[in-house]
């Protein structure tokens, strides 16, 4: 897993809209990378949503948002519509990139043990060097945590 002011790994995967995206290719820009489990469930669209409804102040921090689940495209394309995201997101469907950041972690729910993605945000300075964790995120008022996380970064 990565730890502070070390290079956040880089990646390349696909967009929502089928193009190829490399982390790297955003340096020089602040980057907002949350993992997410699932498209469409109840904390992942509240978290997306709350992202989105906070995106102008995101925009005006020049942050970029990237959101990373082990979802395909197709899923993507749709989530991102259906809530109108203003966002990129990424599919990582082998959770290569979430076993690369030490995310793809075995869960239980109702006792049943499954794999899958731990969420987790990373702030990502311009730098490429990562600023800011956030383990084991609770969705409600996550995006908001983030902006002022942003706000702070920004005076130190």
């Amino acid at each position: 897993m990565p730890t502070l002011k070390q290079a956040a790994p880089n990646f390349t995967l696909q967009t929502d809209t089928g193009e190829e995206l490399e982390l790297s290719s955003l340096k020089g820009q602040t980057v907002v990378l949350y993992f997410y489990p699932k498209d469409d469930t109840s904390g992942c669209t509240k978290e997306a949503c709350d992202f989105r409804d906070l995106f102008p102040k995101f925009k005006r921090g020049k942050a970029v948002i990237l959101g990373i689940s082990p979802d395909n495209v197709k899923s993507h394309a749709k989530f991102k519509k259906k809530y109108d995201l203003p966002f990129t997101l990424l599919a990582d469907e082998g959770h290569v990139v979430a076993e690369q950041y030490g995310l793809w972690i075995q869960k239980t729910f109702y006792g049943r043990k499954y794999m899958g993605v731990e969420r987790t945000t990373y702030i990502i300075g311009a730098d490429g060097r990562i600023k800011m964790i956030f383990p084991k995120v609770n969705p409600e008022g996550h995006a908001e945590e983030v902006a002022a996380a942003l706000r702070d970064l920004a005076k130190a």
